[in-house]
């Protein structure tokens, strides 16, 4: 993250919102999230804002603009591509995940686009996922624009505010002070991340005890069907087998029942 920051640093300010723009608009529309999330870029550019290298105004216009475009080339891809484009070796390997992201947009429908905007793996998936379910168009660049607008200025003003804050820092008490404030951060966004990892795996094992439990109850339903269908089927058998009893039983009685012929001797 460092060295990206020094990188990104040492670019002029068109550069910046070139680069910048270009990790936004290519984590949705080419899955290249999964390597460096736009959201980084987007918020480093921000720090870079907060910092006077770039304008804040003109950084949130741009990170929104390539977040809607990216978004809309995804979603054009899969229009094209179908089922194809999920068969790549990334999604291959997150092939779970991405049969939950399917879930999701079949329950939530529109919102489930505006939603994802929020979490890196759905942010780059959902595009292709909402193409392939045949959204309208026009539904999902209006859930896709809410989300783009609400996450760019909310990335690029987080970031400007960290580097605001980072250059007032370091400007009264030294990098010793700043980089003690970077841990701090980095504590906090890692107890974060595993409390959240941690929520994740117990909704998942709540999610796989009820799809167990739902299991049980279907093949107790089943075995109660099947008892009640072979309960019926003996009860059918017994009924003809009494019948043909009971028929064998009149005949014989009606043999035993006929006179005798006059004609005979005795």
């Amino acid at each position: 993250m460092h060295t990206i920051t020094n990188w990104l640093n040492g670019l002029s300010g068109p550069l910046i919102y070139a680069v910048v723009g270009a990790l936004v608009f290519c984590e949705d529309a080419l899955f290249f999230g999964f390597v460096l999330p736009g959201e980084t870029a987007a918020i480093l550019g921000g720090v870079l804002a907060g910092q006077g290298k770039v304008s804040l105004w003109w950084l949130t216009a741009v990170v929104v603009l390539a977040a809607v475009l990216g978004d809309s080339t995804g979603y054009a891809l899969a229009r094209h591509f179908g089922d194809r484009i999920l068969t790549t070796r990334t999604l291959r390997r997150r092939q779970e995940r991405t049969d939950r992201a399917r879930e999701m947009i079949r329950e939530r429908g529109a919102w489930a686009v505006f939603l994802a905007r929020f979490v890196a793996f759905l942010r780059a998936l959902m595009p292709a996922l909402a193409g392939l379910s045949g959204m309208p168009y026009r539904r999902f660049l209006l859930f896709n624009a809410l989300g783009g607008l609400s996450w760019g200025v909310s990335c690029t003003v987080l970031g400007y505010f960290a580097g605001a804050a980072f250059t007032r820092i370091e400007s009264k008490v030294g990098v010793i002070a700043v980089a003690a404030v970077a841990a701090v951060v980095l504590v906090a966004l890692a107890v974060w991340g595993l409390r959240r990892r941690r929520g994740e795996a117990r909704r998942e094992s709540e999610r796989n005890e009820e799809n167990e439990r739902e299991a049980q109850r279907e093949k107790g339903k089943r075995d109660e069907e099947g008892k009640r269908e072979a309960e019926s089927e003996e009860g059918k058998r017994n009924e003809e087998g009494k019948g043909e009893a009971e028929g064998e039983e009149g005949e014989r009685d009606e043999e035993r029942a006929e006179p005798e012929d006059p004609g005979d001797p005795r």
